[in-house]
This record gives structure tokens, C-alpha cells and sequence, in this order.
């Protein structure tokens, strides 16, 4: 059972009143971790209590500490520690890192403790996990072939993008997901609070970017042998064998071009202009081959479960995501399509009509040049088009007389219905599809944060549980940064007003 919750204005008053004799004492060292402060005074975990209740039972030893363990992991991502144990550790000889994380350094949560916490967050069935996990596993080697250079793996599977697309639309998805507790809780204890602090902006109209980006898990991909092959002098055969993370597979990375053993991560992210901020609003992790447009459909429809006060206004992606049921999709869903066409889909066109258009799907006139935008029609859903000297775009046309006496010039329509991919809502080219396609940086600046700034790859982490945990954590941290960066609240300030005060 869940044993007694410290609120979060009892911890805040904790935290003041132990850490202010050490700031009397030892000013530089509380200075220190002054941003790790800042943001652990301002991590509201009372939601987090509704949201475990359910997952403990009303019996037995009840459990302690469990905002103060969640915690503890919050601080252990903002000072770069990968290993529980050695951070244990350190908390046993560090008193100012105890009364950051909300205990005594004599009830200080042992190494079990933490790891239990993330395996109750792990809804799969125990024995399941325990079985895939010591059972033997085929052995596969690492592909050979290479791919060109920003190439990526194709779908295994030809229609399935289009049987995700029919499963979202009957409104079926993935319940009985393990990590969906995990994505839960980042939901209401990270991205609800900024939602309300002002940090993703308008709710009502979300601007989202996916993406998907390369996980080295810290398993080997060699596994353990348990056959008898060495024996009889086979030292490279393919039995089954033994392996840390059983769900690890080969992918390939088309930035660095080279295979990879671990798994793909997709986040949905919005981007904050005032705050020049990348706030992460969900988060999954697959399997290494997986296709970004196969992910990008179940992600888009479980973000829309897990967010129902949330419009999707735009979603942006790159060309992995050029395929048409992803088109059918957004467009059934009202989400503009920003997403780049790829050169590999160039003849694959529905469009079928008699006005020229080029390869962004833009009309072009008689004389060869590329029409005007000049609007979208809601009422008759086309896009209107008119003539590029007419609008002064050109100085000149030898084609006017031929193509329109008017001095308004010539105007032809478009309609996204004849053809979702080429005739999006946004115009191809158009300024503003210019200015939503540098926001789609902003996902590839969140692999970049959570892979570099808090190095998640060296933490050797093995298992798809463990690595969706701290995928979490450290998405946590990004909306602490960006919550901070909006308040700019300051700990040792306030401090120095207590203490001022109280002089």
C-alpha cells in the first residue's frame, strides 16, 4: 500500500529549513547546485500521488518515501549520476543532497527502493517480463549492407502505415501498453503544469514536431552462448543464446551512417518562440528498425488520448512522414500537414487534373513561373492561386496578353481533396510553410538534450523499462528548465530574503 505522502508545501518547508544552516555555513556549496534547487522547490508532485493510488494495493508494509524516491531520480538526471547504486552512495555522504531530495540522512531510500519504484511504473505482467528475459533468443548478426547517406530503413511491412492509419480512425490504440503509466505521469506532472504556467502556448492550437532519433542500449549484441558449439570446435554459430536486453535489435542510423544495437525513441514537441524553448509533450520508444511513419501514427493517436483538452493544430515532420494515409489521417483530424515530400515518392501522384503544377505542387502559369499563393478558402476548401505579375512578384511577362486581360490576372484553385499530399492547406513554399518548417529543429534539439545534455547513452541502461524511465526523468528536467527559464525563480535568493528578514 502507499504509505504516508508528503505534500509539496510541507517538502518546500523542508527543504528552507534545513538547507538554510548549511547556507549559513557553507554559502559556495549551496550556490552550487542552485539550479538543481531552483527547480526541485518548484516540482509539484502532490498529482503524482493521485495518479499511483491505483497501482498499490490496500494491504501489506506500506511504502515509503515514494515522493521523495521520484525525486531523488529527478536530481540524480541533474547531476549526471547513471548508477542508482553509486548514487545511494553518495546521498549516504552527502547531507545536503538528502535534504534536497525531501529525507534525513538517517531515512535515506536504499538502492531496492529505487529500483522497485520503476518497476512498479512498468506495467507489464512480472512473470511475463521474467520469462522473456531468461528465456534464449535467436541470434542475429549485424547487417553488412549500408544504406546512402540520410537514407532510412523502409517499413518491413508494406500497408501497415495505412492498418495503423484504419485502427486510429476506428479510435483503437494501444491500452494495454506498458509504458503508459510512465506517459501518464510525465503528462500530468510535467506537461499539464507547463500547459497552465504558459509554456506551450495556446492549447487550442498546438504546433507539434515528430521525430524520431537512435538509442545505443548498454546491452551487448552478442549475447551469452549456452549451447555446446565451442566444444566441437564451431566458434561462430547462430543458436539461440542469452541476452541482457531481449528486446535490443539492429538499426541503422542514417546521421551517422552505421548500424546501431538498441532502439528508436519518437517525442511529440512544440516549440516556445518567447522562450527559444523545445518542450517535449510525449514520449515512446520502439524497436530499432521501426519506421518513423509507422511510429508517427500511433504516437499522434495516443497523444490525442492522453491530451483531450489539447488541439493539434499543425504537426510537422520530415519525409519519412510523406505517405498518403498519413495525409488522410491529419486531414481527418484537422491537424495541417507540414511535411517535406520526399524525392524517392516524386511520381506518385494522385493529382490528376488539367492545371500544370510543378514538384511542391504549386501551379504554374503560361509562362513556366510558379503562381502566387493567395489564400485558403475554408468555405469551398480550395486554395486560391493568382498570377505572379499581377501581384508584382515579376516585372515582367511576355504571356500576358495570351494568358488574361484583366489587370487582376489569371486565378486558379487548388483543392487538398484532390490530392492531400501535393495540395496541403499550407501551401508548399509558401512563407508560411517556410516559417513551420524551422520548427521542426526543435524534436531533433530534444534527441539532442536528452542524448548529450543528460547523457542518456552512458548510462548503459539495458531493457526497454528502464530506458523509457529515464527518458521520462530527463524530459521532466527539460520543462523544469523551461518553467525556470519563464519564472526565473531563483532558491538562494529567496534564501537570502528569509535569512535578510529574519536578521
Amino acid at each position: 500500500m502507499l504509505g504516508a505522502w508528503r505534500s509539496h508545501s510541507d517538502y518546500q518547508y523542508f527543504l528552507v529549513e534545513n538547507i538554510q544552516p548549511i547556507y549559513a555555513s557553507d554559502k559556495n556549496r549551496v550556490i552550487q547546485f542552485s539550479e538543481a534547487l531552483s527547480k526541485l522547490y518548484n516540482l509539484d508532485l502532490d498529482v503524482l500521488k493521485l495518479v499511483l493510488e491505483p497501482y498499490y494495493s490496500n494491504t501489506g508494509s506500506p511504502a515509503k518515501n515514494q515522493p521523495e524516491v521520484f525525486r531523488s531520480f529527478v536530481l540524480m538526471s541533474l547531476l549526471k549520476c547513471h548508477s542508482i547504486t553509486k548514487w545511494v552512495y553518495t546521498l549516504h555522504h552527502d547531507d545536503l543532497l538528502c535534504y534536497m531530495i525531501g529525507v534525513s540522512p538517517d531515512n535515506i531510500p536504499g538502492v531496492g527502493t529505487h529500483y522497485d519504484l520503476i518497476n512498479r511504473l512498468w506495467l507489464e505482467d512480472p512473470d511475463i517480463e521474467k520469462d522473456r528475459q531468461d528465456s534464449l533468443h535467436p541470434f542475429k548478426r549485424k547487417p553488412r549492407k549500408k544504406l546512402a547517406k540520410n537514407q532510412k530503413l523502409p517499413p518491413r511491412h508494406p500497408g501497415i502505415i495505412q492498418k495503423f492509419v484504419d485502427l486510429a480512425l476506428q479510435g483503437k490504440i494501444f491500452e494495454s501498453r506498458p509504458e503508459k503509466l510512465l506517459q501518464q505521469i510525465f503528462a500530468d506532472v510535467a506537461v499539464r503544469p507547463s500547459a497552465n504556467d504558459g509554456i506551450l502556448g495556446d492549447i487550442e492550437k498546438l504546433t507539434i514536431s515528430g521525430d524520431g532519433t537512435c538509442i545505443k542500449t548498454g546491452g551487448s549484441p552478442f549475447g551469452i552462448r549456452t549451447c555446446d558449439c565451442a566444444n566441437k570446435g564451431i566458434f561462430n554459430c547462430d543458436c539461440h543464446r542469452k541476452f541482457s536486453d531481449p528486446d535490443a535489435r539492429y538499426g541503422w542510423d542514417s546521421y551517422h551512417e552505421t548500424w546501431f544495437y538498441g532502439y528508436s525513441g519518437y517525442f511529440l514537441v512544440t516549440y516556445n518562440e518567447e522562450l527559444k524553448s523545445d518542450i517535449p509533450i510525449y514520449l515512446r520508444l520502439v524497436e530499432a528498425p521501426r519506421y518513423d511513419g509507422v511510429t508517427a501514427i500511433i504516437a499522434l493517436s495516443e497523444a490525442r488520448a492522453l491530451y483531450p483538452d489539447f488541439v493539434f493544430d499543425k504537426f510537422i515532420g520530415d519525409c519519412a512522414h510523406d505517405n498518403y494515409p498519413t495525409y488522410h489521417l491529419l486531414n481527418k483530424w484537422n491537424i495541417k500537414p507540414v511535411i517535406p515530400l520526399n524525392k524517392k515518392n516524386k511520381n506518385n501522384s494522385k493529382y490528376q487534373g488539367t492545371i500544370k503544377i510543378n514538384e511542391n505542387g504549386i501551379p504554374v502559369c503560361m509562362a513556366g513561373l510558379s503562381m502566387v499563393y493567395n489564400g485558403f478558402m475554408k468555405d469551398r476548401n480550395r486554395i486560391k492561386w493568382r498570377c505572379p505579375f499581377a501581384t508584382g512578384k515579376v516585372d515582367s511577362c511576355n504571356c500576358k496578353d495570351k494568358c488574361s486581360s484583366s489587370d487582376y490576372g489569371r486565378t486558379v484553385y487548388t483543392k487538398p481533396s484532390s490530392d492531400p499530399r501535393l495540395f496541403t492547406v499550407i501551401p508548399r513554399g509558401s512563407d508560411e510553410w517556410k516559417g513551420e518548417m524551422k520548427k521542426r529543429t526543435s524534436s531533433e534539439r530534444v534527441n539532442k538534450r536528452l542524448l548529450n545534455d543528460y547523457e542518456l547513452e552512458l548510462s548503459k541502461t539495458r531493457g526497454k523499462k528502464r530506458w523509457s524511465f529515464w527518458i521520462m526523468i530527463h524530459s521532466i528536467n527539460i520543462h523544469l528548465d523551461a518553467r525556470l527559464k519563464k519564472s526565473k525563480f531563483d532558491f538562494i535568493s529567496m534564501l537570502d530574503g528569509l535569512l535578510g528578514r529574519a536578521a
